[in-house]
């Protein structure tokens, strides 16, 4: 199958836009003659004119398309004769009757989810049926990918006839050539033999995608491949005594997790977590090297290191214990390339990179959670030998990270995205809301029997997004009809319309001018506290639905 999918792939390089899309559906399973007379452009525009259903803002997202083709309309008719999904039980009644697969040449650029998503539920207001569109692009860096977008539809709440366009889901970016093993996975799963011949009607089809598109199974299955590395990583290395092995694998794990999505948006080089480059890089490869002289030089020096600060360590006394300085050199064999790396770091000035050892040293009691020194194993001094057999306290074997077992294998079979999921639109992809959920179930997994201790002792809970949506919901909602009033004074339909205007799925055009002017005021002066941050998702969720309601209420930021 995935032979197949890269086969298909490959094909959007070199054939029409219809053609290499029927190839990839067709590598899928799903084949169909119905093709509606969709071929262009200006047809798809010409459908929303006819139906008068395009404002002014939505009709400025098609700015960027250069041609629209539907692939095909896939109906009960040819999935039946594809895949006998329909013969056994008979028919069910439906929402969904068929399936429209429809295809769009973009300008060549990057572009962000949202507009992907927004472009998707423009053209799904247009058809009744669940329409699938293929995105085909290159990025600013000329990579040649494709999007695929899938919207969720279910019966509006008050009005059962009409469908409500809720979440937006993207498999982003997949390269047409050497795709990406996840997004393999991803489409492999879409498949028709994947899916199963329990799909009844179309309505169950629909389903079918969005369980294979979901992300939550995609987190548990990639939690589960990270717990049994951090079981193992606790048993092969040795940590520093100061603090419990578990306690420094969950510290390692999360550092190295933040900085794989920073990676991911071009802010780290990819060369440190790269075998080759590494090898290159250092004096030896293979042994314990790594994680000394290239991962703690990355965390503590630079990451955690202002930019005009950034120079190696004297080995003096007075800058021995100055954590943002680099140190190992005599373990690196390319100095200037190791230093031009680091020149590419951000200072993200973050707790997570702070070195924890502490100034005093060990024979006056102090400790040390990090082991990170300089000691040089050519010197012969007595003060050498006992930095050397410091040094010994920490041995994190390179394979650990390295090998086909190793962390960044595991890190490399999954997608990562730098754009947080929202219950409007998402990515099949590992978004940063992972790192929290990582932190918090291994620190509740390290020491079982005081689970909850723990995580009371160091306030880590964790709270679900969907409760955290629910908490914001209800926060912004009455602040914002507390300061601002309505025009025809009615409090509670004012109510009932600023929880419409934060809803992602049913929020309309509910606000005249006056009454929006109040509520953007309103935002304007809205200020925002919370004592227990975190990692940010109750702050990040506010901005989220107050950039939600400031599109709604003013889309040209006039107000």
């Amino acid at each position: 199958m995935k032979s197949k999918i890269v086969e298909a792939l490959s094909t959007f390089d070199r054939l029409s836009l219809r053609e290499s899309a029927t190839h990839l559906l067709a590598a899928l399973g799903y084949r169909s003659e119905r093709v509606p007379a969709l071929n262009g452009l200006e047809d798809l525009l010409n459908l929303f004119d006819k139906e008068d259903s395009l404002t002014e803002k939505q009709r400025a997202l098609f700015a960027d398309w250069t041609d629209a083709r539907a692939v095909f309309q896939l109906t009960e008719v040819e999935l039946t004769s594809q895949f006998s999904l329909l013969r056994a039980t008979g028919y069910e009644r439906s929402r969904a009757e068929s399936f429209l697969f429809l295809a769009a040449d973009l300008m060549d650029r990057d572009y962000p989810r949202g507009r992907l998503a927004a472009m998707t539920r423009a053209v799904n207001r247009l058809f009744a049926m669940p329409t699938v569109l293929l995105f085909r692009y290159r990025t600013s860096d000329g990579v040649p990918v494709l999007t695929l977008a899938v919207v969720h539809r279910r019966a509006h709440r008050k009005d059962p006839s009409r469908d409500v366009l809720a979440r937006v889901t993207l498999v982003k970016d997949i390269r047409l050539q050497r795709p990406h093993r996840a997004h393999l996975d991803v489409l492999a799963e879409l498949a028709l033999e994947a899916i199963g011949s329990n799909v009844r009607t179309f309505d169950r089809l629909h389903e079918a995608w969005e369980r294979a598109l979901d992300t939550e199974p995609l987190n548990r299955r990639f939690y589960r491949e990270l717990f049994k590395w951090f079981e193992r990583a606790v048993a092969e290395a040795v940590w520093p005594p100061d603090a419990p092995a578990e306690q420094q694998a969950i510290r390692c794990i999360t550092r190295l997790l933040f900085t794989w999505f920073i990676k991911e948006k071009g802010l780290v080089a990819r060369e440190w977590f790269e075998r080759e480059a590494v090898k290159d890089l250092l004096q030896e490869f293979g042994g314990t090297d790594y994680y000394r002289a290239v991962l703690q030089n990355l965390f503590f020096a630079a990451l955690n290191a202002p930019i005009d600060q950034r120079r190696w360590s004297t080995r003096s006394h007075e800058s021995h214990r100055v954590f943002t300085r680099w140190r190992y050199r005599s373990l690196i064999r390319d100095t200037g390339r190791f230093e031009s790396l680091m020149a590419r770091t951000p200072f993200v000035n973050g707790g997570l990179f702070d070195c924890l050892d502490e100034e005093k040293s060990r024979s006056q009691g102090g400790r040390r959670y990090d082991m990170f020194s300089d000691p040089d194993p050519e010197e012969g001094t007595a003060a050498a030998e006992a930095r050397r057999d410091a040094w010994r306290l920490l041995s994190v074997p390179d394979r650990l990270f390295f090998d086909d077992d190793g962390l960044f294998a595991l890190f490399n079979r999954y997608k990562f995205t730098v754009e947080e999921n929202t219950p409007a639109e998402s990515e099949v992809a590992l978004d940063p809301e992972l790192l929290g959920q990582v932190f918090e179930n291994l620190l509740a997994a390290y020491n079982p029997e005081t689970r909850d201790n723990v995580r009371k002792q160091t306030g880590s809970y964790y709270t679900p997004r969907p409760v955290v949506d629910y908490m914001v919901d209800q926060a912004i909602a009455a602040a914002l009809a507390e300061r601002a009033q309505p025009e025809d004074g009615d409090a509670a339909f004012w109510s009932e319309r600023l929880r419409y205007l934060l809803d992602y799925e049913d929020a309309g055009e509910l606000f005249e001018e006056q009454d929006a002017r109040a509520v953007v005021s309103a935002i304007a002066d809205l200020k925002v506290l919370d004592p227990a941050v975190g990692s940010g998702a109750f702050p990040m969720a506010v901005l989220n639905k107050l950039t939600l309601a400031l599109r709604r209420l003013d889309p040209a930021n006039q107000l």
